[in-house]
């Protein structure tokens, strides 16, 4: 693959944008004996399948298992995971006539690839299928009455097989594996509401008197069985010793020209994904494209249609964009022309990061962080799956973070993969999940343990309104409505909004509800499998967002205005004069206008505005204090404060997924030079999910590691004045300004400078 990358980097368009290539050597695999437990039969079909023997991490999480052990087995992408909870499940069902298992992946891809791979045994007695909501409604009932093997997902299990328990006694009598594949995926507050939905799942199969063994899946993330723990609420034990043999991979980072030298603006990240996914195209190389955004996967498999049509016009049709939110018959499409070799590139969101099985892929392009360094490893480890070389590039954003790794890959390539984030205990996640088992199965004092240390007292309020009632027997619901409506656990924050083309009445998709006001408003632009349109408008008391087929040249950009307000100090600690809180905080937030930008340039061509009403989010933040005196003693002045600490604080929200696994979008932040309820100069950086998801209070345990990066980012920037790589951010809503590069790193230097006096953190 070196010669590869060297084909990449040898052409005209190249200046010199690779910054660092890591070489990750090839490894031999380690096998072992088939446990003596495995029946002859599961033997016999695996060979037929190819597999001799298991991996060594295969056999020792599958014996835990069996052993009735909980086990996450936390290894490398196409280790070869899925065989370790197949072995102790086969076994079950072949053995135990009532034998039944549960698969949870958070996708219906994943799920689908399974069953694939499953019903290729011919085991007659694994009687598996899927059930999602896909699934017609007339084989249904077949799957309920007969499957032994059900392969779902976290929402099917929460708002169907949780609350229609009794029509699902069959299986829950005789559970005795439940897999969760992919449980790095679950964090923040969607992990937070699964790891609520598996203690709903514990508890009523205790009722039927099963006590099934989890087996999770994981990418290799740190101390896995902390993270697994917390998501079941049980013991886990860790296998992470890693025995499937890899094929070596070159690594390149890559850095976009400058356009701009002055304001040190670069070549947008999307464009440069576009092209070199092109000329891979062209070269035969099979590739996937991972983009942050579902707009952003939509562009650029439009643009490198449009540039093949100009150098290879019968590659064009090779080539497709994959997302969530298409239609189920597209989704599997897509799937299955990339299995089988008919699709050369796909410009793909996360959609396609999880476990699906595409063998005889070459490269991987990583366009942007994907938001954790297990994410990298787990997209980069999509290509060379047959166990040969592989090339894989991670292509810097305009942004402060992806800057910051392409300079620093010691940050990448050099320290642990980042622990798994979720926040159980948040009482928006905590309060429906008690409202759903209490009308699944009257809660006792015997579920305290089980729901954690909040529960007694979140019971009460919702006695106090009117959700739930006490009886000496326990708590009931005490509503007509389904209690599972009260728990989306997406955190849309509502219905999805449905995009609808009005001239046809053609359902082309959906949105998020919590995203709508910044991506389908009145004028946005909208793509859908390369074809734009333009919305026509949003009516939010209908859910849907009416589009009209357009071919703008130019996207649009949601600006909007925050204010946020401190309701509770949780936590503080004093750096002399600085303080750096953690707590609650009430933020409203409005979208009152959108850029129109031209593509790929990012010009600026006009702003609407708009009249959206207010969104209100009680959550989490961490935030820091400085006093007038000290900033002004490091040549901070008060006029210089509001650019300096707006500068620091779109800064800091681009360095904070270095220590906790999000993403910029999943947090935000506020800066001003006086806020009324700290009455000195704040910088907040807060959570963008109802009650908080945990990676502010990353942010301040990890205080000055995280301040200190953050002024290490903005300083070894090349800019003038501050550019997108440092101190600009995307999501802006005051369009970028005021902001003061220089004053950012002279404000953090009188931080860091009393920090160090008191910590070492």
């Amino acid at each position: 693959m070196s010669q590869l990358l060297g084909r990449l980097t040898g052409g005209p368009r190249y200046q010199g944008q690779v910054t660092h290539v890591e070489h990750v050597p090839a490894r031999l695999g380690r096998t072992a004996n088939w446990p003596p437990w495995v029946p002859p039969l599961v033997v016999s079909r695996l060979g037929l399948q190819g597999i001799a023997a298991p991996y060594e991490h295969q056999a020792l999480a599958a014996s835990h298992a069996v052993e009735g052990r909980n086990v996450v087995v936390a290894t490398g992408t196409a280790s070869g995971k899925s065989l370790a909870y197949l072995l102790p499940i086969l076994t079950a069902v072949i053995e135990e006539p009532r034998a039944t298992a549960l698969y949870l992946s958070p996708t219906k891809a994943l799920a689908m690839d399974q069953l694939r791979a499953m019903r290729a045994l011919t085991i007659t007695q694994l009687r598996a299928d899927t059930f999602d909501g896909d699934k017609p409604v007339a084989e249904r009932e077949w799957v309920r009455a007969h499957a032994n093997v059900l392969l779902t997902n976290p929402d099917m299990l929460h708002r169907t097989l949780l609350p229609r328990h009794a029509q699902w006694s069959r299986f829950l009598k005789g559970l005795r594996y439940v897999v969760v594949d992919e449980c790095h995926g679950y964090r923040g507050v969607f992990g937070s509401h699964v790891a609520h939905v598996l203690r709903r799942l514990r508890r009523l199969c205790e009722k039927y008197g099963s006590s099934p063994v989890f087996v999770l899946a994981s990418a290799t993330v740190s101390s896995p069985e902390v993270s697994a723990s917390r998501l079941i609420g049980a013991d886990v034990v860790a296998v992470t010793d890693d025995a499937s043999p890899r094929g070596a991979t070159e690594f390149a980072l890559w850095e976009p020209p400058l356009t701009d030298a002055e304001s040190g603006t670069r070549r947008s990240a999307p464009a440069e994904t576009a092209d070199l996914l092109t000329d891979l195209v062209v070269d035969g190389v099979r590739t996937i494209a991972f983009i942050r955004s579902r707009k952003g996967a939509e562009s650029i498999a439009a643009q490198v249609k449009r540039q093949l049509s100009e150098v290879a016009p019968e590659l064009g049709s090779r080539v497709a964009a994959y997302r969530a939110g298409y239609l189920p018959e597209e989704r599997r499409a897509i799937e299955a022309a990339l299995q089988s070799g008919r699709l050369l590139g796909v410009a793909a969101t996360n959609a396609l990061e999880l476990g699906v099985d595409i063998t005889g892929l070459d490269a991987v392009l990583l366009s942007g962080y994907p938001g954790t360094v297990a994410s990298v490893w787990q997209q980069s480890g999509r290509a060379g799956r047959r166990g040969g070389e592989a090339l894989a590039v991670f292509v810097a954003r305009d942004d402060p973070l992806d800057t910051y790794l392409v300079h620093h890959p010691e940050a990448l390539f050099g320290r642990p993969v980042e622990a798994t984030v979720l926040d159980p205990d948040n009482e928006h996640v905590l309060d429906p999940h008690l409202c759903a088992a209490a009308a699944e199965l009257p809660l006792t004092s015997a579920d305290f343990a089980l729901f954690g240390p909040r529960t007694e007292e979140r019971l009460a309020d919702l006695v106090r309104l009117g959700f739930l009632r006490h009886r000496p027997t326990g708590w009931y619901w005490a509503r007509r409505e389904r209690a599972t409506d009260l728990a989306d656990i997406r955190s849309t924050g509502g219905a999805a909004i449905r995009i609808v083309e009005a001239s046809t009445g053609r359902l082309l998709g959906t949105v998020d509800a919590a995203a709508a006001h910044t991506t389908v408003h009145d004028g946005a632009v909208y793509l859908h499998q390369g074809d734009s349109y333009v919305v026509q408008r949003l009516d939010l008391d209908a859910d849907v967002a009416l589009v009209e087929p357009a071919d703008p040249d130019w996207t649009t950009s949601a600006r909007d205005v925050t204010d946020i307000r401190v309701v509770e100090t949780l936590r503080a600690v004093s750096w002399g004069p600085v303080t750096l809180s953690f707590g609650t905080v009430d933020v409203t937030n409005q979208v009152v206008g959108y850029l129109k930008k031209r593509i790929f340039t990012g010009e600026v061509l006009g702003e609407e505005p708009l009249a959206l009403p207010p969104r209100q989010l009680r959550t989490r933040a961490v935030w820091y204090t400085m006093p007038l005196d000290l900033l002004a003693s490091y040549g901070v002045e008060w006029a210089d404060i509001p650019g300096s600490a707006h500068a620091a604080e779109h800064a800091g929200i681009g360095l904070l997924p270095l220590f906790a696994t999000c993403d910029r979008w999943d947090i935000g932040g506020v800066s001003t030079a006086l806020h009324e309820d700290t009455g000195l100069p704040t910088v907040f950086i807060y959570d963008g999910y109802p009650g908080g998801a945990g990676f502010a209070e990353r942010g301040f345990v990890a205080g000055a590691a995280h301040l200190r990066a953050t002024r290490e980012a903005i300083a070894g920037c090349g800019c003038e004045a501050g550019c997108p790589s440092c101190v600009q951010s995307p999501k802006c809503g005051n369009g970028n300004n005021p902001l003061d590069k220089a004053g950012a790193v002279r404000l953090l230097d009188a931080v860091l400078a009393c920090a160090a006096g008191y910590t070492s953190g």
